[in-house]
């Protein structure tokens, strides 16, 4: 029996075609692969170049940016027209200053002014008179010792005894801070010639023992009230 083909199930025919179009298209692969690498590689370099370029403007404007140098100093030539000369026989003043080596602290020592407040404050203070102090003033022995004393001392004016002139004055006295009687006066009299004797036996009044306040000796106003009395 003979076997029959059919020339459409040839597949010898083909084969030729077949090879050709393989060939086309790997060429045709190959030569877009090179087209893109060298695509990258441009614009790799492209890029590279915009950024030295970006660099050297910056650097560039930088440089624009920096302030002018400062004007030079004034020569000496410039100050030393401005001295004026002084002849020798010309009698300059002595004006004693302080350098910068001196020594500042004995500079200061010498200036330095201590100030008297404190001083003026004290003596006032050892000036003032007090009326109440925390230790009243005592004379010697005390109170009974005092009326004693103005008893033993008073001498009745003759003048005042013939007038029958009698009662009580009234004396005031500063006690120093050493005890002393000063400044004593006549705060309510009677009669001048009563008066006068008061102050006389005030005056002759021994030291007190002098007040004190917070523990040191102040000067302190007194009062002492003497008696005259006729007997009858």
């Amino acid at each position: 029996m003979e076997i029959k083909k059919s020339p459409k199930a040839d597949l010898e025919g083909g084969k030729g075609l077949s090879i050709l179009m393989g060939l086309v298209v790997g060429l045709a692969v190959l030569f877009v692969g090179f087209e893109w690498g060298t695509q990258e590689k441009t614009i790799q370099q492209d890029e590279g170049i915009a950024d030295i370029i970006a660099e050297e403007e910056i650097d560039i404007t930088r440089q624009e940016d920096t302030p002018p140098p400062p004007p030079p100093p004034p020569s000496v030539e410039q100050v030393a027209e401005v001295l004026n000369v002084v002849e020798d026989n010309v009698e300059v003043a002595d004006n004693n200053l302080l350098s910068s080596e001196d020594d500042q602290a004995q500079a200061q020592t010498q200036t330095y002014v201590p100030p008297a407040v404190k001083v003026e404050e004290e003596e006032e203070s050892s000036q003032q008179i007090f009326m109440v102090v925390e230790e009243m003033p005592e004379f010697p022995g005390g109170q009974a010792a005092l009326m004693s004393f103005i008893a033993k001392s008073i001498k009745y004016p003759v003048v005042a005894q013939e007038n029958g002139i009698q009662g009580r004055v009234t004396c005031s006295f500063v006690v120093n801070k050493d005890g002393s009687i000063v400044d004593a006066e006549v705060v309510r009299g009677i009669d001048p010639s009563l008066d006068k004797e008061a102050l006389r036996v005030i005056n002759t009044m021994p030291k007190w023992k002098p007040g004190k306040q917070r523990g040191k000796p102040v000067r302190v106003k007194f009062t002492v009230p003497i008696n005259f009395r006729l007997n009858q």
